[in-house]
């Protein structure tokens, strides 16, 4: 009987081992297990903040990316109970597997602040940014040039400065009201970053009108308002921002699923994996946002770009263990930083073909929206084709 791979999630681990697994396997039968039916390319999904119509151009049908050898199942994974191998899906139903790839995601982190959880809005699904964009547009109807409607984004990283540029964009296509401000923890900006990365995001997020704060962590938030900065001998708050949206991106955490016996670290809940994203379970492999994985001195990112190159490598190593090969051990290859504040974009230290040379370690203009846009297209055909990809050009 040919062995079962189930793999969990639809987000960039799960449909590029998907892919890759299709590519490999031979016997084998894949079973792939998503809440959604669609994979999002999130890295674009707060292009649906300004404009709705864009989802169309950044989720890619299930049935697009799985071939006649892959049975989709639509379901929430719940527990994977690894002395059965089986994983059970809300509402009961059950999977076993002979092989399991774990890619199921993050989930937003908010790191015990009061009311954040509560009142806040995040980024991590396409529903997510409809409401965004929802919010924002509802505020701005009750709100004048005098008294606008003020939004606020938690967390200086690549969502919340994404977000900023298409919050930012939909105020000025509509001439909606709105003020934004940016508030980090941190004392600059996009903290991964080296300086004159973080100067010209600054300089591009004030150009478009949202104000910075940085330097003091939000300490607790209620139905109007986020407390910035601690408490000193029993004081007030160091700052009182006032809003009408807020939206969260300052950090994540493992998803809620129980998977018996798998090594997980205490903080993050992300599940301990090798860097042949083996766990300590035999025959269960984990990657993407879910995993911790081996590197040499610090865990990979979860970024897109390192779920991307973990698929092809995980798909392969999958096949391997079922023919009783050696597993390949995977390195990340940082290959530069793309980032978009509005129609304009910022690459730093891209990795580019061999001959071909930027003259500036981080730059925007055309060649930083044309990378972007590229990097997005490409991932976008790899998972279904040029065509779709040439399709979704120009909301990218």
């Amino acid at each position: 009987m040919a062995d079962n791979v189930v793999v969990l999630g639809s987000g960039y681990a799960g449909a590029g081992s998907v892919k890759k697994l299709q590519r490999t396997l031979d016997d084998a039968e894949i079973t792939w297990v998503s809440d959604i039916d669609y994979h999002l390319v999130l890295h674009e999904s707060h292009r649906v903040i300004r404009d709705p119509e864009v989802q169309e151009n950044v989720t890619i049908p299930v049935e697009t990316i799985a071939d006649r050898s892959t049975e989709f199942v639509q379901g929430r994974a719940v527990e994977v109970d690894t002395d059965e191998k089986a994983v059970s899906l809300e509402g009961g139903d059950r999977i076993d597997y002979d092989y399991l790839l774990v890619c199921v995601g993050s989930q937003t982190a908010f790191f015990g602040i009061p009311g954040l959880e509560e009142h806040a809005l995040t980024l991590k699904s396409l529903d997510d940014a409809l409401e965004i964009h929802d919010e924002v547009v509802s505020a701005a109807e009750e709100a004048t040039e005098d008294d606008p409607a003020r939004v606020v984004v938690g967390g200086a990283g690549l969502s919340g400065i994404q977000s900023c540029g298409e919050i930012a964009e939909l105020r000025d296509e509509d001439s909606l009201p709105v003020e934004i401000y940016l508030v980090e923890g941190l004392d600059n900006v996009f903290p991964p970053g080296e300086p004159g990365l973080q100067n010209r995001l600054a300089e591009m997020l004030e150009e478009r009108g949202v104000g910075i704060l940085t330097g003091d962590f939000i300490g607790e938030v209620d139905d109007d308002t986020a407390y910035i900065g601690e408490k000193e001998d029993g004081e007030g708050y160091k700052t009182e921002l006032s809003y009408d949206v807020l939206l969260w991106t300052g950090g994540i955490t493992g998803r809620d699923i129980d998977i018996d016996g798998i090594e997980a670290d205490d903080r993050s809940r992300r599940i301990q994996a090798s860097s042949d994203f083996t766990t300590n379970e035999e025959g269960v492999f984990a990657i993407g946002d879910t995993a911790l994985i081996e590197q040499d001195d610090e865990p990979a990112p979860p970024t897109a770009q390192a779920a991307w190159q973990a698929a092809e490598v995980a798909g392969e190593n999958v096949a391997r263990a079922i023919d009783d090969r050696p597993l390949k051990r995977w390195r990340y290859d940082d290959k530069g930083t793309l980032i978009s504040v509005g129609e304009k974009a910022v690459a730093h230290d891209v990795k580019v073909p061999p001959g071909v040379k930027f003259p500036l370690k981080t730059f925007g203009g055309t060649p930083g929206k044309f990378l972007k846009k590229f990097v997005a297209a490409r991932w976008i055909a790899d998972m279904s084709s040029w065509g779709r990809a040439k399709k979704a050009w120009g909301d990218l």
